[in-house]
């Protein structure tokens, strides 16, 4: 098992640092300011892109160690402080109000238990906080969301708990998020099931 997670590591690592997600990642990332809550972390390519003017801080949450073991060395070179929180995101050590932003990137699809990891996050934001998302999901074609769908069961347990299928704009409103902005596009032309993007913001309702 462990072989398997630092394999895992290493191609969750190599997949998530393609030039079209980079891209995507840039969509958000330095507009993150204050205290910055970053679930889902992994091997911390979000570090490279925060704008240390308006980032004071930034939490990182994961729990897969291997990929924390990457994190905290590109930690090491970034321009903001970083600490680490070893765990899921259901249940975080934080105070109410504490964060100013948080960031969710290629993690949503992840958590096991989603809904309640979101309404932790609109738990901690400060009334004035932003919750910035880059997330694939769920597609709007009918045929093309059938078949993530289908292909779920399967993908899941090689892909480290990746759900194809979630709507992530759904998911954020139904935690009581109200929607600043929200794009829907394909990343890729293909293969269209694992790149349907949704990328914004969103304020705690």
């Amino acid at each position: 098992m462990k072989i398997h997670d630092k394999l895992l590591a290493s191609l969750t690592d190599m997949v998530c640092s393609l030039p079209v997600i980079t891209a995507n990642r840039r969509k958000v990332t330095p507009f993150a300011e204050g205290v910055v809550l970053e679930p889902g972390m992994g091997s911390g390519l979000n570090l490279a892109h925060y704008d240390k003017d308006a980032v004071k801080a930034v939490i990182g949450v994961d729990p897969q160690e291997d990929l924390l073991k990457m994190a905290r060395r590109r930690a090491a070179q970034a321009a903001v402080p970083v600490e680490f929180l070893a765990r899921s995101a259901e249940e975080l050590p934080l105070e109410s109000g504490s964060i100013d932003t948080v960031l969710l990137t290629y993690t949503g699809c992840s958590i096991p238990d989603v809904a309640r990891a979101l309404d932790e996050f609109r738990r901690v934001l400060k009334p004035s906080g932003r919750l910035l998302f880059c997330e694939h999901g769920r597609s709007h074609e009918p045929r093309v969301a059938r078949f993530q769908d289908m292909a779920n069961s399967l993908w899941r347990p090689l892909a480290g708990g990746c759900h194809l299928n979630r709507d992530i704009a759904s998911l954020l409103q139904g935690a009581g998020f109200r929607m600043e902005r929200c794009e829907r596009f394909y990343a890729m032309a293909r293969p269209k099931f694992i790149s349907y993007h949704y990328v914004g913001s969103a304020r705690p309702g």
